[in-house]
């Protein structure tokens, strides 16, 4: 996930503190006049159960993790094939907890993943169809790049974080596995903050909360405490919902984010975007080739 901030002066010195390029958590580009934000898809074909003794690293609750991993695998093998609309609400929020000012945005979304250099790149594309009212006195965060939250479960970082199961949970009437994760100190990791050049990796921990039976991950909930406040943030905390979307003729269902909600504070700043997606539709490439007769 890339989150970032645009400003005027008067937050000079908190940019120059946390500004830079990112890969997934905090960056200082340009200003900008609307937020970005959540990948818009994730499909998800029937799972194929596996034997949880030939993954070591899974820790207590082996299945329901086992089964994530292969169900974010196929998330970003089929993502482009839908197009969904995003509203994003980017927010400041008061010390009552309360919004304080806002600005919407609407955009048509749609997430490529691309394997062809031997390592996941992760492409968004993001047409604007309302533009927010930018008030350039204000500053705002700038958050995208949420299928990287995913990776906390891809094979590619399964020894970069440590597992341990919490329990199951019932919600809406669905039986979930609760799953804690932890980065472990000096392990790659999918998040990092760019400061005077460098790429620091930003230890994640949170709870996934998967459906034991498919594997697919209902809810992701990520933070980063307090351990990086030298570097200007004081915490950052990313809540992502999922949810299955069935299509017909043909028949097939997708797993999708529906939201998402991200919380940075800075020593001076707290702010709040919320992520919504809806209207998605399944988006085919068709090529039409004709043979010309020559007599």
């Amino acid at each position: 996930m890339t989150s970032s901030l645009h400003s005027h002066a008067s937050y000079r010195r908190i940019l120059a503190r946390l500004c830079t390029g990112v890969l997934l958590f905090l960056n200082c580009p340009a200003r900008q006049a609307f937020a970005q934000a959540v990948p818009a898809v994730a499909a998800n074909s029937p799972v194929v159960p596996v034997n949880p003794a030939a993954d070591a690293n899974i820790l207590p609750g082996p299945l329901p993790l086992a089964l994530a991993r292969r169900s974010v695998e196929k998330y970003f093998e089929t993502a482009a094939n839908l197009v969904c609309t995003e509203s994003v609400t980017q927010a400041i929020v008061g010390k009552n907890g309360k919004p304080a000012y806002r600005e919407e945005s609407v955009f048509e979304y749609q997430l490529q993943a691309n394997t062809d250099s031997g390592s996941l790149k992760l492409v968004e594309s993001r047409d604007t169809r309302k533009a927010s009212f930018r008030d350039a006195a204000r500053t705002l965060l700038i958050t995208n790049g949420f299928a990287s939250m995913l990776l906390i479960v891809h094979s590619d970082y399964e020894n970069s974080y440590t597992f341990e199961f919490d329990g199951n949970e019932t919600t809406d009437g669905a039986t979930l596995t609760k799953i804690r994760f932890k980065a472990i100190p000096g392990a790659s990791s999918p998040a990092a903050m760019r400061l005077r050049g460098e790429n620091y990796p930003i230890p994640l921990s949170g709870t996934l909360w998967i459906d034991p039976r498919t594997g697919a991950v209902n809810k992701l909930i990520a933070s980063v405490d307090s351990s990086l406040a030298d570097l200007g943030l004081q915490g950052m905390r990313s809540e992502i919902h999922y949810a299955m979307l069935q299509f017909h003729d043909p028949e097939e269902s997708y797993w999708i984010p529906i939201s998402a909600t991200i919380d940075v504070e800075t020593p001076k700043q707290h702010w709040r975007n919320v992520h919504r997606f809806a209207n998605c539709k399944r988006f085919r490439a068709t090529i039409k080739i004709e043979a010309e007769n020559k007599r």
